[in-house]
Parts: structure tokens; C-alpha cells; sequence
């Protein structure tokens, strides 16, 4: 690349370097998604096309760096990506990470859209956007509890979520007094409440909203108890 006087520019920038040897994850979250689910209509508590969209686009990431990733798990609007600790990807470059597997996973989404919303098109003023933050952690126990984090904030949210919206849809409560009901209550009252007002059984919920989405680095997607399954899932890492 030739040389010129306003090269000195370059020295500016700075690139922040992630410990070496340690295990790095990748989380993208949906940006607003809120707003961009009401547009689109997704269905409630949990809309199937929308997971699998998401399943989708996490698969083709994995696939795609699967010399690199132990595995990812996700939920709802957001997918984690667990790297091994001796992973060498883009020098370990903190922002070359951030950037490319947010722009990645974006890019399939909005490629894969019209596959799982086939009458839906997107539409220009409002596109999905998504964040992202990358994270190293300095052991493996460390990066299982990650892991097990999310699993459990997986089951906390889609729990409360099938209990709100179902008492708005099939109870006609509205929002406040469904969410004035939920307040103070723990697991046990979400499950009776769902069973004797809603009349659903939450075991009998479909695995991929009560646990998430796991890909491993075969592109295989596993709806398991992560927990539970924990150790089996590093084994070898």
C-alpha cells in the first residue's frame, strides 16, 4: 500500500487484546426487539419461527468458525458463543470479534427471514439490529457457570412470559393486572396459576421455549438441560 503523509492517522487507532489462554465469549442481543416483534406480529408468549430463525443464523455462525467454538446457546432475541481458551481468531482482537459476529449473525438474519416468514417481508423502517459484547473468562468452571446463567434466566423469563401473556390472551386480563398478579411470586405459584386459570400444563411446554437452543460445533441443536448436562457438554475443553 503506498505511502502518504496522512498515514500518521493510523496511530490513533487501538485494539484491545483478550487475554491469551482464556476461554472468550460472544453474546448478541436483539436491539429493541420489542418494538421490532410487535411490528411484525410475532406470536405470544413465544413465536416458533422467530426461535428458529434465530437457530438458524447461530448454526451458520458455528458452522462457519467451528474450529474456534465449543459450542453456542440461545434464547429469545439473544445467542451466545463460547470460544476455546486457545482459540487464535482475528489475533484475539477484542473489537474484530465484537464486530464481525454481530454483522455476521445480522446478515443471516435478514437473509433467512423470508425463509421461517415466508408472507412477511421486512420492511425498511423497521429492520432488525442486534448488539453486541465479547467477554473473557478465566476458567472453564467460570465459563460453565456462564453458561448455566443463561440457561436459567432462559427458564425465569419464559416462565413468567407464558404466564403473563396467557392470562391476557386466554383470561382477558389486561397487562397491568396480569403483571400486578405475577408480582411476588415464585415458580411454584406461576406453575398453579397457569395450570388452574389457564388450564396449561408448563411441563408439557414445547423444549425449545422451557430450555433455549444449543448448537454444538457440528451444527447439531439440542434443546437439553443445560445444568444438568454441564460437564458433558466441555468434556475434552
Amino acid at each position: 500500500m503506498a505511502k502518504s503523509r496522512f498515514e500518521y492517522v493510523r496511530g490513533f487507532e487501538s485494539h484491545d487484546t483478550l487475554l491469551p489462554q482464556t476461554y472468550t465469549v460472544v453474546r448478541i442481543d436483539g436491539k429493541k426487539f420489542h418494538e421490532f416483534s410487535d411490528y411484525y406480529d410475532f406470536e405470544k408468549p413465544n413465536d416458533t419461527r422467530a426461535l428458529k430463525l434465530m437457530n438458524a443464523c447461530a448454526k451458520n455462525v458455528v458452522l462457519k468458525y467451528s474450529n474456534d467454538i465449543i459450542l453456542a446457546y440461545g434464547e429469545s432475541d439473544e445467542y451466545s458463543f463460547v470460544f476455546k481458551h486457545d482459540s487464535v481468531l482475528f489475533n484475539r482482537r477484542k473489537d474484530k470479534l465484537c464486530s464481525l459476529f454481530v454483522s455476521l449473525f445480522t446478515a443471516n438474519y435478514v437473509a433467512l427471514w423470508g425463509k421461517f416468514f415466508v408472507d412477511m417481508p421486512l420492511n425498511n423502517k423497521c429492520l432488525p439490529c442486534f448488539d453486541s459484547r465479547c467477554v473473557s473468562y478465566p476458567n472453564l468452571q467460570t465459563v460453565k457457570d456462564y453458561l448455566c446463567w443463561r440457561f436459567v434466566d432462559t427458564h425465569i423469563n419464559n416462565l413468567y412470559n407464558t404466564v403473563f401473556w396467557n392470562l391476557i390472551i386466554k383470561c382477558n386480563l389486561t397487562a397491568v393486572e396480569a403483571e400486578n398478579k405475577l408480582c411476588g411470586t415464585l415458580s411454584r405459584d406461576k406453575h398453579e396459576i397457569l395450570f388452574s386459570e389457564c388450564g396449561i400444563n408448563y411441563n408439557n411446554e414445547p423444549e425449545l421455549f422451557k430450555k433455549g437452543s444449543l448448537i454444538t460445533r457440528t451444527g447439531d441443536i439440542l434443546h437439553i438441560d443445560v445444568v444438568k448436562q454441564i460437564d458433558a457438554l466441555f468434556e475434552g475443553y
